[in-house]
């Protein structure tokens, strides 16, 4: 018997426990990777392979091996952390040293609106372009939009309502002498904006001009007092803009007013819809028609003037010249009361970030106070053919080694890369009751080890005493 193999046992459990104790330190580290010593015997002539029956010579660390299982998502409701469910890494760069990666999702904005970690080193993904379409290339370090989002104005609107078939026909409405209620009531073609009875329906809803402003759009329904030779519903529809009345149909002819003002009640519709005697969506419009509805210039509620759709210089006479595209097609006659059940237009005001939401496959959306999104970016993971290869860096980062082998690249939830879990956090992945047990174990080797060198000592010292 040596000393060698004692000493041996001893610095190997040695270091044993001190795996042991950087498991248990960073037991709630997130993100962080248990590691495991992994030991070999040693034999003298292991080399020249003489004999059979050597005796070794104690035991060598061979190995600190990572162990990339997966941890507990603990949910933070913090919209920029972020856990990883499955395989993968986060790469992340100073714009300096090569990328490194990490699997602790602790992100934040800093004040240039980089997604960063604590060390300040910025995530990495695509970005996205003005109107939001995903980038996908090279990965770049992920920014959030500092300004806000431009106004859009309305181009399309399509609409879904009903028509209650059993209405009784409202045009031509009744008027008396407004200087003698008693009078006699005669017939009036058009609408009064101002006398319910003139029409049977109606409904509104906000455009935006060129300047985001809004603009309040109410169309009012109103049956026909006679269906046409072919037994079919006739209903005119009419348009109103802050109030007033459109001034060309949607044929392009002016509207004229019975006053002969902007202001005035329209005499003639902005456009009629004709339904079979069945009902059913409309023969007039068209299943391939659309409308094109020109707003005027105005003033809304709020007291601000408001550009025409089209904006200047757009000339509303020109016929050619295209205003909002609306969609009526969708519309249906039938025994049923008045309803709107789908109300769309594309426009929106300017509008302020406030907040951002991170989706499962990594799309970063930005979100904005006229109740807009759009992408911002998207997060790109990696992952690696042999990732306990990866050399760990210290604060949760790992680089890439030849070991390792190259990164594998893509967005989350492809291949065989995981899904994100945003406002949540992957806990380490330390089984501490198993750490524990460990310890005490490699406690009692290293006493073991400790017991030969001194039994190893009281031989020597018996050969010493020898007369």
């Amino acid at each position: 018997m040596s000393f060698q193999q004692g000493l041996s046992g001893l610095n190997a459990s040695s270091k044993n426990l001190e795996v042991i104790g950087h498991n248990i330190a960073n037991a709630q580290t997130y993100g962080a990777k248990s590691s495991r010593a992994e030991f070999a015997d040693m034999y003298a002539t292991a080399l020249n392979g003489a004999g059979t029956n050597e005796i070794g010579i104690g035991v060598q660390l061979q190995a600190v091996a990572q162990q990339f299982t997966q941890g507990s998502i603990s949910v933070t409701e913090n919209p920029m952390d972020l856990a990883i469910n499955g395989n993968g890494f986060f790469q992340v760069s100073d714009g300096k040293s090569p990328t490194m990666y990490t699997r602790n999702g602790q992100f934040k904005v800093d004040k240039d609106g980089y997604i960063v970690n604590n060390d300040q080193l910025k995530l990495q993904g695509y970005p996205a372009d003005g109107n939001g379409v995903i980038q996908p290339g090279l990965a770049t370090s992920l920014k959030l939009p500092t300004g806000g989002i431009e106004p859009k104005v309305t181009d399309d609107i399509a609409m879904e309502f009903t028509l209650d078939s059993r209405a009784a026909a409202t045009a031509p409405y009744e008027l008396s002498d407004p200087a003698d209620p008693n009078s006699a009531k005669i017939d009036q073609t058009g609408l009064k904006l101002d006398d319910p009875k003139s029409y049977n329906n109606a409904t509104s809803m906000t455009v935006y001009d060129a300047k985001g402003q809004p603009i309040a759009v109410t169309m009012y329904y109103q049956r026909a007092n006679n269906d046409d030779a072919n037994g079919n519903t006739v209903w005119n529809v009419y348009v109103t803009a802050n109030g007033s009345a459109v001034q060309y149909d949607a044929q392009g002819n002016p509207i004229e007013t019975d006053d002969g003002t902007a202001t005035g009640n329209p005499l003639t519709p902005y456009t009629t819809m004709t339904f079979l005697p069945t009902g059913g969506n409309p023969v007039s419009p068209g299943p391939n028609e659309l409308l094109n509805l020109k707003i005027p210039a105005g003033v809304n509620s709020q007291g601000a003037p408001t550009l025409s759709i089209p904006a200047p210089p757009a000339d509303l006479s020109d016929p050619s010249v295209a205003g909002i595209s609306l969609d009526m097609r969708s519309a249906v006659e039938n025994g049923s009361n008045f309803a709107v059940t789908s109300l769309s237009q594309d426009g929106y005001a300017p509008g302020q970030l406030t907040g951002i939401s991170i989706e499962d496959n990594g799309t970063v959306t930005a979100r904005y106070s006229n109740g807009q999104s759009k992408p911002a970016g998207q997060i790109e993971l990696a992952t690696f053919r042999n990732p306990q290869g990866l050399q760990p860096l210290g604060g949760n980062l790992w680089l890439q080694t030849n070991a390792s082998g190259s990164a594998v690249v893509g967005v989350p939830g492809d291949g065989n890369l995981g899904s994100l879990n945003a406002g949540a956090l992957e806990e380490s992945n330390v089984d501490l009751t198993n750490e524990l047990v460990n310890m005490v174990t490699a406690q009692r080797v290293y006493q073991a080890n400790a017991q030969t060198i001194k039994t190893q000592d009281q031989v020597l010292q018996t050969l010493v005493n020898l007369r």
